[in-house]
């Protein structure tokens, strides 16, 4: 395992819990242990430790953060906001503070949790699972790999001297099992048995010919009557006597090991989506948070560049399918960007999902596209709803990952099911009319003037002098592209227009005026130029 740094244990429990005031050797100095502090023993050394102030006041906590730093430990806690920096600072050990009123011993086990908690970098436990499959392939006599449900290979064995056969190959070089109809029959059998299994070689005719494919023992992983994978070993004719006890048990050793990295993932899951969410907000650490999320650095040393990705479920999901199917839809695009990306961040706020797309050499945004739509796709048909996908601009860095979080909204807001995914780019002019129109309806000079006026006309006479304005504006102030947008004569177009500037004051010849009118009339109004049966 590797060690917890500073940075990994603020973005699991940072924030309201407990806060950082300064880390004057950084965030990725190593965090052992949590110790509480005695005042009647003296202080061990303990390299990495962060020491809790008990029953010293904060402000009084000086001495304690140069004794902390002179016995090799990462930090100090204190209650409440009036530590010591000074002294932190100037001894080079970290300063964090929790709430006045909270107890100790409940602060202790939260940091020596969420200490003791952190899973490896890969968040995932394989390496004990390749040990198995080595153990497991010298007990059997077999080549062995360990595969997940869904027959992807999660380890397998490296035993010198074992023959191998095409499929193993290949399954390996993709870490997925080749599918084929007899395989599946072959998975059907196994999942079906109470223990391990002999199965038949695929294809060729085994032994006897070596491009043929070999026989297989296998056995199905299970846990309180769960699947959660299964062994397979090579058969070559030489297994050992006892192969089928032998893999028996190393099935029992594999569930332990697939429950813990199943753990071991979720607990990484969480970490990176409540960090994701703190990065979306602007309250997290933008350099912690790239190393803690695996953003290495571009060729010029600078932050990789990254870009925000929304989904958010069509408004026809009833109100009471709408959270489990959200959490599905989390679920769904977290497996996608996996797949792609490997260790992945998606978090679910407000009923949007957010997922972090790294963008180093992407060209154009056609692989975060491509991904969007293939996820609106899928959504579509497992979840039975419509569901849309916006892509914010990309950012140079985490620093500025709210700004790509905002366009992704935007985009949200402005997709339909004729456009059901798009990036911030495809629909700027769309986007950009919409923050127009919030920012003018919340300024009245900017929402005051001549289209009240022309609306009121409309209503109170019957008239469409509005409609009118609109379509002609639209058409560049040409009169024939007017009438057709509206189904009228382009006399009927032209009476229009000099009446409304006649009756209600307009001059159609201030290029000014024709500017912000057409703005109020297309945002304020939300008036397009489509056609109208009225002349």
């Amino acid at each position: 395992m590797d060690a917890c740094t500073l940075g990994d244990l603020l973005d699991v429990i940072g924030g309201p819990s407990v806060r950082l005031h300064t880390a004057p050797a950084g965030l990725t100095v190593p965090v052992t242990e949590a110790l509480l502090y005695d005042a009647h023993a003296p202080l061990p050394r303990a390299p990495g430790a962060l020491l809790l102030a008990v029953g010293v006041r904060a402000s009084a906590a000086g001495p304690l953060a140069r004794a902390a730093a002179e016995a090799g430990m990462s930090g100090l806690v204190v209650r409440g906001p009036d530590g010591p920096l000074a002294e932190a600072e100037s001894a080079g050990v970290a300063l964090l503070s929790v709430d006045e009123d909270a107890a100790w011993h409940h602060v202790h086990l939260l940091l020596a949790s969420a200490i003791g908690a952190r899973p490896s970098t890969a968040g995932s436990g394989l390496g004990d699972l390749f040990a198995l499959a080595d153990a497991v392939a010298t007990a059997v006599g077999g080549a062995t790999v360990v595969e997940d449900p869904r027959q992807r290979i999660l380890a397998y064995s490296t035993v010198p001297g074992q023959p191998v056969d095409e499929d193993r190959r290949q399954g390996i070089l993709g870490l997925q099992v080749p599918t084929s109809p007899e395989n599946s029959e072959q998975y059907r059998v196994l999942f079906a048995a109470d223990g391990p299994v002999r199965l038949p070689a695929l294809g060729g005719t085994g032994l006897g010919d070596p491009g043929g494919l070999l026989p297989r023992l296998a056995v199905a992983v299970r846990a309180g009557g769960e699947t959660l994978g299964s062994l397979w070993v090579v058969d070559d004719g030489n297994l050992a006597p006892d192969a089928e006890e032998a893999l028996a048990q190393g099935a029992s050793t594999a569930a332990l090991l697939l429950l813990r990295a199943r753990a071991a993932q979720e607990l990484a899951r969480h970490q990176n989506g409540d960090l994701l969410r703190r990065l979306l907000d602007g309250t997290a650490d933008p350099a912690g948070a790239a190393h803690r999320l695996g953003l290495g650095l571009g060729p010029d040393g600078d932050p990789a560049p990254v870009r925000v990705a929304a989904f958010v479920l069509d408004s026809a999901v009833s109100a009471a399918d709408v959270e489990q199917t959200a959490l599905r839809l989390l679920d769904l695009v977290r497996l996608q960007c996996e797949a792609r990306y490997g260790r992945h961040a998606c978090v679910l706020v407000d009923g949007v999902v957010y997922a972090l797309l790294p963008a180093l050499g992407e060209h154009g945004g056609a692989r975060h596209k491509r991904l969007a739509e293939d996820i609106v796709r899928r959504a579509g048909q497992a979840l039975r709803v419509p569901v849309r996908a916006g892509l914010g601009d990309v950012v140079p860095g985490l620093a500025e990952v709210t700004a790509s979080r905002a366009d992704a909204d935007l985009v949200l807001r402005v997709l339909g099911p004729e456009l059901p995914v798009a990036s911030v780019a495809e629909v700027r002019p769309r986007v950009a009319l919409l923050r127009l129109t919030e920012v003018m309806g919340e300024r009245r000079e900017l929402s005051a003037g001549a289209w009240r006026t022309v609306l009121a006309y409309d209503t109170e006479h019957g008239t469409d002098y509005a409609r009118t304005l609109v379509s002609w504006l639209d058409a560049g102030c040409d009169m024939a592209g007017a009438a057709r947008l509206l189904a009228v004569h382009p006399n009927t177009c032209r009476y229009r227009l000099r009446q409304a500037q006649q009756q209600l004051g307009i001059d159609l010849d201030d290029p000014d005026e024709r500017l912000v009118l057409w703005l109020q009339l297309r945002t304020l109004a939300g008036l397009t130029a489509t056609p109208t049966a009225s002349s």
